[in-house]
C-alpha cells in the first residue's frame, strides 16, 4: 500500500499542473564530490535521462530562469540554451552555502529555489508551496524540517535579501549552511505541515549510494 501511494502521488506531483510559480527562480546545486557512489550521480541515468536533468524537468514546471551551480559547466553541455551556468563567487571547494551564494547573484528573479542534484522524486507541488510562503509571509529563508534540528537546506526557498549574511559568512571562513540563519527571518516548514504534499516525505530521499541509487532505479522503473 505504501508504494502505491507513492507511485500515485508521485505521478501527481511530477506533472507540472495549470500554472508555473510567477516570478521565481530555481537552481539546482551540481558541485558535490559524490564520494559514497563512486561516480558523479548527476550523469546517472534514471528513467532514460540524467539525473541532473530530471530535476531540471521539475523545476521547469516552476519557473523560466533555470540555474545550474558549477564550476565544470563542460560535464552539461547538451543543457545549453535551457539553463544558466552560474560558477561558486568564491571558487571549488567552499561548499553549498557559496553555491547559494552564486545561485542569488546570478538569478533574475527572487525568491530562488534551490535543491540539490541528487533529489530524484522532487515535488513540484510542495515546492510551489514552499515559493508562495516566501512571498506571502516575507520570509527571508523557506525551509523545510523533517526532523527537529535538522533543516533541509538544499531543498529550500532563499531570498536575495539573505546575500549580504551570506557573504558575510563566507569571508568569514564560515561554510555552513545555517551560519547566516541568525541574521535573516527564517521559516521552518515542519513535517506535519510538509506531509500535506508529500505524504511520504520522498522530496527529501537522497541518493548517495550505490544501493539508493539501486532503489530510484527499481522505484522508477516500477513506473514513479
Amino acid at each position: 500500500m505504501k508504494v502505491y501511494r507513492f507511485l500515485l502521488v508521485h505521478r501527481m506531483s511530477a506533472s507540472c499542473g495549470d500554472t508555473k510559480t510567477q516570478s521565481v527562480s530555481a537552481a539546482v546545486l551540481a558541485g558535490g564530490q559524490s564520494r559514497r557512489m563512486g561516480r558523479d550521480k548527476s550523469l546517472l541515468r534514471l528513467g532514460g535521462q540524467p539525473l541532473i536533468e530530471r530535476v531540471l524537468d521539475r523545476l521547469a514546471c516552476l519557473s523560466d530562469d533555470l540555474l545550474v551551480v558549477t564550476n565544470t559547466p563542460e560535464k552539461y553541455g547538451w543543457l545549453a540554451g535551457r539553463v544558466r551556468f552560474v560558477p561558486d563567487p568564491v571558487g571549488p571547494g567552499k561548499g553549498p552555502l557559496a553555491g547559494i551564494a552564486g545561485a542569488l547573484q546570478a538569478a533574475r528573479h527572487d525568491p530562488v529555489i534551490v535543491v540539490a542534484t541528487d533529489m530524484p522524486f522532487l515535488n513540484v507541488e510542495l515546492l510551489r508551496y514552499l515559493a508562495r510562503l516566501s512571498m506571502t509571509e516575507g520570509a527571508d529563508v523557506v525551509v523545510p524540517v523533517v526532523e527537529p534540528g535538522r533543516p533541509e537546506t538544499m531543498h529550500a526557498v532563499y531570498r536575495k535579501r539573505c546575500l549580504p549574511a551570506i557573504e558575510a559568512a563566507l569571508a568569514a571562513g564560515q561554510f555552513k549552511i545555517i551560519t547566516f540563519f541568525p541574521h535573516v527571518r527564517v521559516r521552518e516548514v515542519p513535517a506535519e505541515e510538509l506531509r500535506r504534499f508529500d505524504p511520504d516525505l520522498l522530496s527529501f530521499w537522497n541518493a548517495n549510494t550505490p544501493e539508493e541509487w539501486e532503489q530510484a532505479r527499481r522505484l522508477v522503473e516500477g513506473g514513479a
